[in-house]
């Protein structure tokens, strides 16, 4: 297998270090960013010698552009996971306008920014390969998340449009939606509550990867992956 230069964006923590650190033990060129640089240090150090990281906000269009004009391999990314995402578990009327130009600018306008800073080398090169990590509440309404469900599935929209305009580049466009994972964004209490039903981090990453590197001609468009036990 070829090694591919993966973008992996928040990739601090959570799923995104889960799939930053599964592509790198893999033998693949991984560009981790993330706002955290401490943490990013972190994973960085168990990369394997093939993790480079960089700051990077997704709520700014000048840092995606400033990273990608001046990180090495950005020429040559060919797999691009839009992971990066805040939420807050807020009721639609007490949504702030800050809040609510944050939430779009790093989860919806920061991935399609991401998208648009990555295609023209896929089409160029005529491969390529993009991730979009969304969530199940693309799938079933939550009550306090309606500024993550408006996000996230616009997101999905973008990218089902983007798909079919893509495929005659041989690029490929995935939509992964998790349920609960045991990450960050999640209150602690929640977490402490919950973990035992919540899906690992880790093992999004590896189901993340294998879902990339399909065989027998098979390419996956829409995934849904859920603990045994269902949504919280």
């Amino acid at each position: 297998m070829k090694q591919e230069i993966v973008w992996v964006t928040g990739a601090g923590s959570g799923i995104g270090k889960g799939i930053a650190l599964t592509f790198a033990s893999r033998g693949h060129r991984v560009l981790a960013t993330g706002r955290d640089i401490k943490k990013l240090i972190i994973v960085e150090s168990q990369g394997e010698g093939n993790i480079i990281t960089a700051a990077c906000d997704m709520s700014s269009y000048h840092s995606i552009t400033t990273f990608l004009k001046s990180s090495p391999f950005c020429d040559g990314i060919s797999i691009l996971i839009n992971n990066a995402g805040i939420t807050s578990f807020t009721l639609a009327e007490e949504d702030s306008p800050e809040l609510a130009e944050k939430m779009i600018a790093t989860n919806l306008t920061g991935a399609i920014h991401a998208i648009q800073g990555v295609l023209p080398g896929m089409i160029s090169r005529r491969d390529g390969l993009i991730v979009n990590i969304l969530s199940v509440i693309t799938q079933k309404v939550f009550t306090r998340s309606s500024l993550y469900s408006a996000t996230k599935s616009g997101l999905e929209a973008y990218a089902k449009v983007l798909r079919e305009e893509v495929r005659r580049y041989n690029i490929r466009v995935m939509n992964v939606s998790p349920g609960a994972t045991d990450t960050p964004i999640w209150a602690e209490e929640m977490r402490e509550k919950y973990s035992e039903r919540m899906m690992h981090p880790d093992a999004i990453g590896e189901l993340v990867y294998e879902l990339c590197f399909l065989k027998g001609n098979a390419v996956a468009e829409e995934i849904v992956l859920r603990p045994p036990l269902g949504d919280l």
